[in-house]
Order: C-alpha cells, then structure tokens, then sequence
C-alpha cells in the first residue's frame, strides 16, 4: 500500500482547516456561554430577593418581611434615583443609565439581607450568587466595574440600615460544667 507523503506544502491546507475548525468550536462554546451567564444573571434578578422573601415568609418571620421590605424599597428609590440623576452612558454604546448596576443593586440587598438576618452560612451563598450577577452585567457589556461596584454598595448599604439578626428563641437556659465548677445562666433578649 502506497499513503500520500505529507509535505509541508501539502499539510498547511490541512492544518489551516485542522485549526479553523478547533476555533469555530471554541468560538461558538464561548457565545453560548456569555449568553448561559447573561441569562443566568438575569434570572437572578428576581429568584434571590423572591428566595429572601418567601423565606422569611415561610418560617414566619414577618418583622424580617418587613425590613426586607423597606430595603427593597430603598434600594430601588436610590438606584433608579441615581441612574436618572447621572445618566452615564453603558460600555460599547449600549444605552444610559449605568450607573449604578440595577441587577446588582438588587441582589447584594437581597443577599445582605439574608447574611444578617439569619447568618453567615445562608450569605455566603447568597452572596456568590450575587456576585455571579454582578459579573454577568459587565460579561454582557452593560455595565463596567465601577457601576457594579456601587451597585453592591447601594444594595448592602439598603439592606443594612434596616436589617436586624433574627432571634428565634429570645430566652436561653445555659448550663456548663467541669471538675470545680457548675454555672447555671440565663440569657433574655430583646
């Protein structure tokens, strides 16, 4: 059996397809994937602040609804407030009003309402997400650092100034105990 001798000349051809072909996959995958992480971002919007929401609903939280609330409400009031105040223009000419990222707003005041209403081991998620949100506004090009970071600022700050830690049990019995000791305290709060 006689096989073509590749030549140099006789490969570029072959290596040009080889290498266009593997370029057009990598191409396509990364569209979809700014489209997967845009839309992602997207449905975080409204999913986080419903989970934080629903959730102070469900176990019967309603002081928490309710600080939830007001800082829902403020963070709205100030992020639209300063999107018409400043009308910065959007990266690559996409649109006004950048400033300060809505998306982002949104769901920092969402997560850091949940990290100080009911702790640390429910914000770090909420958090990622929320970070996850921020990144997907600047990969879509609708926003830069700078809006997503006052976003942040804006949603955090709303969240804070009305959120308290939940308190399920308000009193608490303790008992602690070694070889010398025994205490017996309790605790009330407010």
């Amino acid at each position: 059996m006689n096989f073509p001798i590749l030549t140099r000349n006789s490969a570029r051809p072959l290596f040009s397809f080889f290498l266009f072909t593997c370029l057009f996959i990598v191409v396509g995958r990364s569209i979809a994937q700014d489209k997967a992480i845009q839309t992602t971002g997207d449905i975080l919007l409204f999913s986080l602040p419903a989970a934080a929401l629903t959730g102070s609903l469900v176990i019967g939280d309603y002081k928490g609804t309710w600080q939830f609330t007001k800082g829902a409400l403020l963070n709205q009031a100030l992020t639209v407030g300063l999107k018409y105040a400043l009308n910065k223009n959007r990266p690559y000419g996409n649109g006004n009003r950048a400033f300060p990222s809505g998306h982002t707003s949104t769901t920092f005041q969402s997560a850091a309402f949940i990290q100080k209403r009911y702790g640390w081991k429910l914000g770090i998620p909420a958090y990622a997400l929320a970070g996850l949100t921020g990144y997907s506004r600047i990969n879509a090009q609708k926003h830069d650092g700078w809006d997503v970071l006052a976003g942040a600022v804006v949603g955090i700050g709303s969240a804070y100034l009305f959120t308290t830690p939940y308190q399920k049990e308000h009193m608490q019995i303790t008992f602690a105990s070694d070889a010398e000791s025994v205490a017996l305290g309790f605790k009330f709060k407010f």
